[in-house]
């Protein structure tokens, strides 16, 4: 545990793996690189009728509810024996106690009705270790299965490769536009892995919360950290957002429209709804005044006496143009856009006050000089400055008596 060089991090299971002095496997639970990783802000509290029931987590974003039937002591971030639906795997306890209850409501399962699979015991050193053998065969696996695919001309795209926990089977994640005949593929995958051969399809989103990675933000992205229901996201978003319809900024690294689209929509509709809808231009005495930009959150309605032109742009208030709306209405044009004041807009200012990019940075000391070598360079400057002016006083007088001879 001391050599970081020896310690294995598999993020998309949220353990580290380590071999110790007598080349025994450890593995422990880390809950930094878990995926959907739930919060238990009731940790602490008991509650019998969720006693015995845990949140097991798989590999990236699979988990499941399962029953301690085993009569063991279990507890977060023990790696555990369940049952399958062949055979059996391991997995790790992510969630205990009343907030699973609240887990299970949020998926949909009804806790009193729902019937659960079992844990059945924790896991043993020899299943740990025919664990990891079953997860060094996935990458290999994952390529062969995608040249087979190529090899068969079936169009569609080999994702990710899950095995069981005691490697008798596996789950392949695929993708696919349209509809994939699988006979002739689970036979070729049967004989080639002799294994059991599950295929799962998942759309674009699900592929980038298995895989992860950062967005444009700079964070992890948001389908492999938090989001668990996928919804259906439109064009209508970024237009009320008034953005740039752009695929190349709109799009994520699934290629679909990003998630984050849908953050704030419903706080700029409720912006939008307090401006007045503005058909046709303000008449002014000047001329007409056409809107060409809004500034929805602030409220701010820039208009221009030129028809979709930006070049001279006069910024109004909401509460503005809404009495000047009324004003045309009844006959009555204001004098000038030009006349109007600009309005007070709040601008943001930053807490630290100084955006400079060595803010953070040691200020560098100056090097103190040595008294003798400062004082024996003052001498020298001083005795070189002297002679100068004494020259350069010298140099005038004769000038002057030149003169005063002439």
């Amino acid at each position: 545990m001391d050599n970081n060089e020896n310690i294995q991090f598999d993020c998309s299971r949220g353990c580290t793996v380590t071999r110790n002095e007598k080349d025994e496997l450890n593995c422990t639970y880390r809950r930094g690189c878990c995926k959907l990783e739930d919060y238990d802000w009731l940790q602490g509290v008991s509650q019998r009728q969720f006693s015995d029931v845990f949140e097991v987590r798989f590999k990236n974003t699979r988990k499941g509810f399962y029953v301690n039937a085993s009569g063991q002591s279990i507890k977060m971030g023990d790696m555990v024996i369940v049952e399958a639906q062949s055979g059996h795997d391991l997995g790790i306890v992510t969630l205990e106690g009343p907030l699973v209850g609240r887990q299970m409501r949020c998926k949909g399962l009804d806790p009193e009705t729902v019937e659960l699979r079992k844990i059945y015991r924790r896991a043993k050193q020899l299943d740990i270790e025919k664990w990891q053998e079953a997860i060094a065969r996935e990458q290999d696996t994952m390529i062969r299965a995608r040249q087979i695919a190529v090899e068969l001309g079936l169009e569609m795209k080999i994702g990710d490769v899950e095995f069981q926990g005691d490697g008798t089977k596996a789950i392949f994640y695929y993708i696919a536009d349209g509809r994939v005949d699988f006979r002739q593929l689970i036979k070729v995958f049967a004989e080639e892995f002799r294994i059991r051969i599950e295929m799962k399809q998942i759309g674009a989103r699900q592929e980038a919360g298995l895989i992860g990675g950062l967005g444009v933000c700079g964070r992890e992205l948001c389908c492999a950290n938090y989001i668990t229901n996928f919804k259906s996201i439109t064009t209508a978003a970024a237009r009320c957002q008034d953005l740039s319809l752009n695929p190349q900024k709109l799009a994520g690294q699934c290629g679909k429209l990003k998630c984050c689209l849908n953050y704030e929509v419903a706080t700029y509709m409720d912006a939008q709804a307090r401006l007045p809808k503005v058909s046709e231009p303000l008449d002014f005495e000047d001329g007409l005044a056409y809107l060409v930009k809004t500034d929805i959150l602030r409220g701010i309605m820039y208009f221009s006496y030129e028809k979709g032109s930006l070049a001279n742009t006069y910024p109004l208030d909401a509460a503005e143009v809404r009495e000047i709306i009324k004003m045309n209405r009844n006959g009555i044009r204001p004098e000038s856009l030009k006349t109007e004041p600009e309005p007070e807009i709040p601008e943001f200012i930053t807490a630290v006050g100084d955006d400079s990019i060595t803010r953070f940075d040691t200020p560098k000391r100056k090097k103190s000089k040595n008294n003798r070598g400062g004082g024996k360079g003052q001498q020298r400057q001083g005795g070189k400055n002297n002679g100068r002016g004494r020259q350069r006083n010298d140099n005038r007088g004769a000038k002057s008596g030149k003169n005063g001879e002439a």
